[in-house]
């Protein structure tokens, strides 16, 4: 079984809601259909960033510590092509 931690951003307000899944196609369809209580009140969400991992343990400690101050920084430099563009697409 895989484990996958995953980063989902508003495309209207460009939170993160960073999540942990064995079925990311199903959880995107939870997200989609507002069965999530943190999620329900987004209306566009889109993945932004996974990772896979084989054991339990690994993908909650990876969730943890993406939530924190050194994750989101850590999230900010693996994705900074992804967000130089956001960037540059947004209106002036």
């Amino acid at each position: 079984m895989y484990y996958v931690v995953y980063i989902l951003e508003d495309q209207l307000d460009k939170t993160w809601y960073i999540g942990f899944t064995t079925n990311l196609q199903q959880r995107l369809r939870d997200h989609q259909a507002k069965r999530s209580p943190y999620t329900s009140k987004k209306s566009s969400l889109k993945l932004i960033y996974a990772e896979l991992y084989l054991d339990k343990k690994d993908a909650l400690g990876r969730e943890k510590y993406l939530k924190s101050g050194a994750g989101h920084r850590f999230i900010i430099k693996q994705i900074k092509n992804y967000l130089a563009i956001k960037k540059n697409q947004a209106p002036s």
